[in-house]
């Protein structure tokens, strides 16, 4: 490592129930900044397609607020906001912004009833101001409806035997694409998440997050019978195999969804979103790289967003040091790469007073001073 800081460059994800991104990066540059007054510090928000995708995408691009009136989860009137670019060509936006859990009081939740009918709302409010260009986090979801609410905002009609519409993926029999506007299928979609877990079965979209959304068992068993014959209906009219698409069981299914019927591109978070901000950019002169989340563990190695900011770092050979409000496996996060893992945690403490956003950013700052220190003490 070159002992000299001329430039650091932060990239935090959130500290889930805590800080945020952009508060711990602001909390880490003033402590650089108090040692080291001439050194460049350069910040980036982090997200994986989850909540704070779009204000991590767009703090890197000259993207506008946009509102509309869609409809949440239980199809009740709910005020939305996404971003759009300055020329009207793109549009970043969360599904969990029209379509996510906290959206749904905890003694509603049930996946079996929710939609991301709003989520679609929002699409065609971008398309109807001239986006062709969509950038959707998929984090977060309320639903398990492998984007059938929100293809059917679009135009799309899934139909059951009868010729009856319907939401229910057990009863699905056949797709009509032909109220599907032109505007719709010219939009080129990329959806943001680092989910990888297939449609159905155990490890599947029902099996395993469903039950985070209200499910009980026998819903979980009913849902996944719906998405394999959802799977099989596709299988037999589109020639796709959910199964064999990674992150097809991403927000209930949605992944699949998109992909199926609308081209979408599945792109993991991190690498989507540091591409956009032009993070290989940032490292080309860069001394140190620190980075960070609230638990760092043998996941964190595991294609999260810390993994992805060690892989370009590394490419560059700029330094990375990993930050968390609490580290385990500490053996195997720092042989994947990293220069040093530290916890911010300067004792014992309690849940309460771990999660306190204020004890939180005091502990960034002191963490980022010791680190500073013994950098520019290996140069005396």
């Amino acid at each position: 490592m070159d002992a000299k800081l001329t430039k650091v460059v932060l990239a935090f994800d959130s500290f889930k129930g805590s800080a945020s991104s952009m508060e711990i990066a602001e909390a880490a540059k003033e402590s650089i900044l108090r040692l080291l007054p001439d050194c460049r510090v350069e910040i980036f928000a982090i997200a994986d397609g989850g909540e704070g995708t779009t204000d991590a995408i767009c703090r890197q691009l000259s993207a506008t607020k946009v509102e509309c009136l869609v409809h949440d989860p239980l199809m009740r009137p709910l005020e939305v906001a996404y971003r759009m670019t300055a020329d009207h060509s793109m549009a970043i936006m969360e599904m969990a912004a029209a379509s996510g859990l906290p959206l749904v009081e905890t003694s509603l939740r049930n996946p079996r009833q929710t939609t991301t009918f709003g989520t679609g709302e929002m699409v065609l409010d971008a398309i109807s101001l001239g986006c062709r260009k969509i950038v959707m986090g998929i984090g977060g979801s309320a639903t398990n409806d492998a984007a059938v609410g929100m293809l059917t905002a679009l135009g799309f009609r899934f139909l059951d035997a009868s010729g009856n519409e319907t939401a229910d993926l057990q009863k699905i029999y056949r797709v009509d694409e032909s109220q599907v506007s032109q505007a719709v299928k010219e939009t080129e979609f990329t959806v943001v998440c680092d989910v990888q877990n297939p449609f159905y079965g155990k490890n599947g979209a029902a099996y395993v997050y469903a039950p985070q959304k209200g499910a009980t068992k026998e819903d979980v068993e009913y849902l996944d019978k719906g998405l394999r014959n959802f799977a099989e209906v596709v299988l037999q009219t589109k020639g796709i195999d959910f199964q064999s698409v990674p992150g097809s069981g991403a927000a209930g299914g949605m992944g699949g969804g998109l992909s199926a019927f609308l081209n979408a591109k599945l792109q993991p978070g991190i690498e989507t979103i540091l591409k956009m901000a032009n993070f290989e950019e940032a490292l080309a002169d860069a001394s140190l790289v620190i980075t960070g989340e609230g638990r760092i563990d043998s996941q964190t190695t595991m294609g999260k967003a810390l993994s992805g900011i060690l892989t370009l770092s590394q490419a560059q050979n700029v330094p990375v040091v990993a930050i968390g409000g609490s580290v385990e496996s500490y053996e195997k996060v720092v042989e994947s790469g990293f220069y040093a893992v530290l916890s911010i945690q300067n004792g014992p403490v309690s849940l309460e007073m771990a999660m306190n956003k204020e004890l939180t950013l005091e502990n960034v700052k002191q963490t980022v001073v010791q680190i500073v220190r013994l950098i520019e003490f290996t140069k005396k």
